[in-house]
């Protein structure tokens, strides 16, 4: 018999260093003014030096843990959403697996860029209503501040670091269940937003330094467009597949990349205010990590409780995209 898969508990950690827009205003040809009217962003987080994604991750993780009134040994499997891991290779989820003193578990990287959670959620969810795994730790972790260009305002301005984990696990009698999932993508965008360097078209050596191509690079307005359209696309999916109806969802949570991309999505569905869960003021664009992160901290704060009924959308590099409908 198929097991329904649910969220049994969510957590969230970002890096204790803010930097504002008036920050940037010191460092380069940047405004507040600038930068909040275009993506409505006030400030983000940024990671040490010497703090790597996987420290992000395993301290979301041991909160989505608690949340869950589990322990760490009752964890089978964890997920690590991401395209800013601790290295090329291995997979950071070896050293979250570590941190949590879990080794023997397995564990592996998924790379969606922002729309990761969504297709973790997927990966997890299927694990466990086919009795594979019964308690999966997926987490979305990046640290997006180390691989942009800080001289180049119109990407780095846009990022910030931070993780967000849910534990995944068969639903527990109290309505709790993940509806559906859609996923997609489009191999013929990759240009458009990319990380070019690193990989094995262009390994890292000194042309591709001095070319930049380490650096995270991106068509704005590419993104804007296909975000408008993919991503309110996906969630119409994820809705007909859950077989309920828009109106039916008590919350919005669509990938804080950009506050217009947010009010289009949301006037397109004539989508109240307070229907939607927004917090890209303070963390900035964290990719994989701000569905989660948005999730936590709205249950953290006592605004999603048991019930309710979430929609949850996103695009990312590749172009990947997807949607979701969750039932908390």
């Amino acid at each position: 018999m198929l097991k329904k898969a649910a969220i049994l508990g969510t957590g969230y950690y970002v890096p204790e260093k803010v930097l504002t827009n008036f920050d940037l205003e010191k460092i380069m040809d940047t405004n507040d003014e600038w930068i909040t009217t275009r993506s409505g962003i006030k400030e983000r987080h940024l990671s040490e030096k010497d703090q790597p994604t996987s420290d992000l991750a395993f301290r979301a993780g041991e909160k989505a843990i608690v949340s869950a009134g589990l322990k760490n040994a009752d964890i089978d499997f964890v997920i690590i959403c991401t395209v800013t891991g601790d290295y090329t290779w291995p997979a950071t989820g070896n050293v979250v697996v570590e941190r949590l003193g879990i080794n023997g578990v397995p564990s592996m990287d998924l790379s969606a860029a922002c729309s990761g959670f969504i297709y973790g959620l997927t990966v997890a969810r299927a694990f466990v209503e086919t009795g594979l795994y019964k308690n999966i730790l997926l987490i979305g972790a990046e640290e997006f501040t180390k691989i942009v260009d800080w001289t180049d305002r119109s990407t780095c301005v846009l990022f910030g670091d931070g993780a967000g984990a849910v534990v995944i696990g068969q639903s527990r009698g109290d309505g709790g269940e993940i509806l559906s999932t859609y996923l997609a993508s489009d191999g013929s965008k990759v240009k458009y937003l990319l990380q070019p360097g690193g990989g094995v078209v262009h390994p890292i050596n000194q042309e591709t330094i001095d070319k930049k191509l380490q650096f995270a690079q991106m068509n704005g307005k590419e993104v804007f467009k296909n975000a408008v359209t993919k991503m309110p696309e996906a969630l119409e999916k994820a809705i007909k597949l859950a077989g309920i109806n828009i109106d039916d969802l008590d919350y919005f949570i669509f990938h804080q990349a950009n506050k217009r991309i947010i009010d289009a999505i949301a006037e397109r569905f004539k989508v109240p205010e307070e229907k939607l869960i927004v917090n890209i003021q303070r963390y900035a664009n964290t990719s994989a990590a701000t569905i989660p992160i948005a999730l936590a901290e709205a249950v953290e704060q006592g605004k999603i409780k048991k019930g309710h009924l979430i929609g949850f959308s996103a695009l990312g590099a590749g172009f990947t995209w997807g949607g979701a409908v969750v039932r908390m």
